[in-house]
């Protein structure tokens, strides 16, 4: 006697050993005996063997017609058994009693189950529509195989092509044009990158690292809708200095402006201007919801994407020749020990007497003209010379704080993009210079905006307003900058408090904090009960975390597309070899390029070892530089300084490695694993 059941939707037949009132003991084909409840038990039979059985029904079953097995069904509960005499005749064989049971299990559209061996048909209605939904699965999967055709033949299909960058770095692994990314790159044997490329997808490197960026950050397109600038409605006075800004030729959203007054007379009033952006824009309105949703200027070599729309930003930048609406800072200082007397905040109209340039300056206003060693033949010749000493005596300062002084092993590089009067196409030439970090220009900027935004987050804590602050724990390795509402030490700066206020125009941020002290300036000690944000207000929060997650990726793009720079630059020239510095793990750093690289050879030399690499070639698509190590150039200890955390945390920003890619070829395996027979058919 054998017996055929069912063990957790797979069907079974084997002989029958014993069998008691609730259970029977079957032994299976493969000599296995298991234990079967007499409620799973489907048929008893003599004959066939269960072997042969099962390969008969199985061979019947695609011979059934769903469609006329429905038509013959009754409407309500039946067995497969009932079925099959309905079906073949009232005679029907065991064979073709198994083979209805196997067919009506695998048509969920056409019959529900209803118990062991008991099924149900399906409304007319739910039938049609799963009969429509197969015949659009099949449909799809044709489309999906044609696609990877096409793309294994050297060819990208247009959804394919308008569908990239979702289907490398955001995909829907359900979506037609994924799976066919997927399945051609298994059948061809290829990266989905490569194979992309080769098929034309991806016509440009530059573009499509600039479309990729733009995809992920600015989806609904890079445009900003009609927007007016506000009129800064209140009267203001007009301050009695002449003051000028100092920043490179590119730049159009001047943020910032210095000024000095009473030189010579014991008592020096230092200013820094800041530009008033906050007193005309009000917080959730049509230009701050511009603001908001951008966070910050987007930086990059021969273009820029604006936080703010250019006729925005024009109205309140400090330009040359105007008396500009700001927020000033005057800082007044013992001239000769330059101890701090006073400071005080004014809402002003300033004259802009001169927008001073980095990059035509820097080697005509050195330290040996600031310091009186050499003539200085230029305009604001001693207030510059005053401010070059007031910086480097601030820092003195910030350093005792911070317990060492700030070293910069390393310069700035400025790229250039010639005959670039328009969005960059990735085919121009590209020059590479460099500025020293702490240069005597840089220095009195960066010092004036320190003392600034760590005066302005002071005063705000003093007025207990809420602001958005910048704090570090400690110089410890690991322990980074973070941004919270709080004021709290500065370690990197060795400040008590620190704060971002002095680029409204350029980071969301600023402005808000800007509110935040105009209201201070306006209100003094009631400045809680009028500034835009409160104590404890959750949107600054949301602020908070919107920003860093910006401001971050804007970083990511800004080093990628100039680390594409840089390799271009390489090209361009030919270069073949470079001298570097050995980091870790065989990266290195070029000595006069901003790259960081992997150089095989160089993983066992020790961290500052001086090497010279062959550079082997280099991917525009991954970023990716290949050299290997010619010699080593030095047999004496590391170079002075690449210890430093902040060298570690440097490395970590530069170094770009192969893209992260979200697709994943394996998908291929696991969809058609997953695929049920009907689909498939």
């Amino acid at each position: 006697m054998y017996a055929l059941f069912d063990e957790a939707g797979k069907f079974l037949a084997g002989r029958v050993m014993s069998e008691a009132e609730s259970s029977l003991q079957v032994e299976l084909d493969s000599g296995k005996r298991v234990k079967v409840k007499a409620a799973n038990v489907l048929l008893k039979f003599d004959k066939p063997a269960p072997a042969e059985l099962m390969s008969r029904a199985q061979a019947i079953a695609p011979e059934i017609d769903l469609d006329l097995a429905w038509e013959f069904a009754p409407e309500g509960e039946f067995g497969f058994a009932a079925l099959a005499r309905d079906y073949f005749s009232a005679n029907a064989s065991l064979e073709q009693q198994v083979a209805a049971l196997l067919r009506l299990f695998e048509a969920p559209h056409y019959f529900r189950r209803a118990g062991k061996g008991l099924f149900k048909k399906a409304p007319e209605e739910i039938v049609k529509a799963a009969l429509l939904g197969i015949e659009r699965k099949k449909q799809l999967a044709a489309q999906i195989e044609a696609w990877a055709a096409e793309l294994v033949a050297g060819t990208c299909p247009q959804p394919i092509r308008e569908q990239l960058y979702k289907i490398l770095f955001r995909p829907d692994k359900n979506a037609a044009e994924y799976k066919a990314v997927v399945d051609a790159a298994k059948q061809a044997q290829r990266a989905p990158l490569d194979l992309l490329k080769d098929a034309g997808a991806i016509s440009s490197p530059y573009q499509f690292h600039w479309r990729r960026f733009l995809f992920e950050m600015f989806p609904k397109g890079t445009g900003f809708p009609a927007l007016q600038a506000p009129a800064i409605k209140e009267e203001l006075p007009l301050a009695p200095v002449a003051a000028f800004s100092i920043d490179d030729s590119a730049t159009t959203e001047i943020d910032d402006a210095l000024s000095v007054q009473g030189l010579g007379s014991g008592t020096v009033v230092f200013g820094v201007h800041i530009a008033a952006p906050g007193l005309a824009i009000q917080p959730d309105t049509p230009v701050d919801k511009v603001a908001r949703d951008r966070l910050s200027t987007v930086y990059m070599p021969g273009w820029k994407l604006t936080m703010l729309p250019d006729e925005v930003v024009q109205a309140y930048t400090l330009i040359e020749g105007r008396d500009c609406p700001a927020v000033s800072l005057y800082v007044t200082f013992d001239e000769a020990t330059l101890e701090i007397r006073s400071r005080e905040t004014k809402l002003e109209r300033v004259p802009i007497a001169r927008n001073l340039r980095h990059d035509q300056l820097d080697d005509v206003i050195t330290e040996a003209t600031l310091t009186g060693e050499a003539p200085a033949d230029y305009e604001f010749a001693p207030e510059l010379a005053f401010t070059f000493r007031l910086a480097k005596h601030l820092k003195a300062q910030r350093e005792v704080v911070r317990g060492k002084p700030e070293t910069f092993n390393r310069p700035d590089y400025n790229f250039r993009l010639l005959d670039n009067a328009s969005e960059p196409t990735g085919d121009e030439t590209v020059q590479i210079s460099t500025r020293r970090r702490g240069a005597p220009l840089d220095l009195i900027v960066s010092e004036a905006m320190i003392l600034a935004n760590s005066s302005w987050g002071g005063w705000l804590a003093e007025c207990g307003v809420p602001g958005i602050y910048r704090s570090q724990a400690s110089l410890a390795p690991g322990i980074k900058v973070r941004m919270g509402v709080k004021p709290a030490p500065h370690a990197g700066m060795g400040v008590a408090q620190y704060t971002w206020a002095t680029s409204p125009l350029r980071r969301y941020v600023d402005l808000v904090n800007q509110w935040q002290i105009i209201a201070c300036a306006r209100h003094g000690r009631t400045a809680p009960l009028s500034a835009p944000f409160k104590p404890k207000d959750a949107s600054l929060f949301s602020i908070i975390s919107g920003f860093d997650a910006a401001y971050g990726a804007y970083n990511d793009f800004q080093h990628g597309i100039e680390r594409f720079w840089t390799l271009r630059w390489l090209q361009q020239n030919g270069v073949t070899e470079l001298d570097a510095a050995v980091l870790k793990d065989g990266l290195v750093r070029a000595d006069t390029l901003p790259l960081v690289f992997r150089a095989l050879g160089c993983e066992g030399l020790p961290r500052g070892a001086h090497v010279r690499v062959r550079v082997t070639g280099c991917d525009l698509l991954t970023l990716d530089l290949h050299a290997s190590l010619l010699a080593r150039l030095d047999d004496t200890a590391p170079a002075a300084g690449l210890a430093e955390p902040e060298a570690e945390e440097a490395e970590e920003e530069e170094t770009s490695g192969p893209l992260a890619l979200a697709i994943d070829v394996a998908d291929a395996d696991a969809t058609a694993a997953a695929e049920p027979p009907a689909a498939a058919a």
